[in-house]
């Protein structure tokens, strides 16, 4: 089917344990319509009414799957993370039909691994995601940390006292950091993009980004 024919104003998420019910019921939230798959009638009637259409079936069955139209959507999330066996399968199942973005849970490194190594588009780790990101906020000076592909990240912080009352442009940030400043937060206003002539103040927010480990370095920066 070509990719102009797929259905783009829904989303498949099969597996429906606590991150599959968290992910559909967000998509749910956000009016995109969601088809739910479980192999566990307990779980499937447990989101009956409140996700668009939930199916109990074996999502390792091409078949099945084909059965329930899932070769026609543009999106799909595979939230099976106890069962790897199934998790794969079901997977490389999604894979096969064509389904253009595929997202798939992997709870453990080596699950990624082999998510990727078939073709998965995004390989998510919600607990080890997490546990990243709280652990740099308990650690350090970080207000809210995002860590990207690739190595790369943004952070929320406090900025340290060597860039308050100098234009950015002047502070040398980004030569000596390695960081860009991307946005300062007065108290009180809405987060601004900043410039080169932005003059951070005391009691101000900023949001920077660059490499992972320059953004934690700048962090700690006092």
């Amino acid at each position: 089917m070509a990719r102009n024919q797929r259905r783009t104003d829904a989303v498949v998420v099969i597996g429906l344990g606590r991150f599959g019910e968290s992910v559909a019921l967000e998509l749910m939230e956000q009016h995109i319509d969601v088809l739910g798959i479980d192999g566990d009638i307990r779980l499937v009637d447990a989101l009956s009414g409140r996700l668009t259409q939930v199916v109990c079936a074996d999502s390792t069955n091409e078949e099945a799957l084909r059965q329930l139209s899932v070769h026609e959507f543009d999106r799909a999330v595979i939230a099976i993370g106890s069962n790897i066996e199934s998790s794969i399968l079901t997977t490389s199942v999604v894979l096969g039909f064509g389904v253009p973005h595929v997202w798939a849970k992997a709870i453990s490194h080596a699950h990624a691994r082999i998510l990727d190594q078939i073709g998965a588009h995004h390989v998510v780790r919600p607990e080890h995601d997490m546990g990243k990101r709280v652990a740099h906020l308990v650690g350090g000076r970080m207000l809210e940390y995002i860590e990207f592909e690739d190595g790369f990240a943004m952070a929320k912080t406090n900025p340290p006292n060597r860039l308050l009352g100098h234009p950015l442009g002047r502070t040398g940030v980004r030569s000596e950091h390695g960081v860009t400043v991307v946005a300062i937060k007065r108290p009180g206003q809405d987060f601004t993009y900043a410039t080169a002539e932005t003059v951070i103040e005391p009691g101000d927010t900023i949001i920077v980004s660059g490499a992972t480990t320059e953004v934690e370095k700048f962090s700690e920066l006092t």
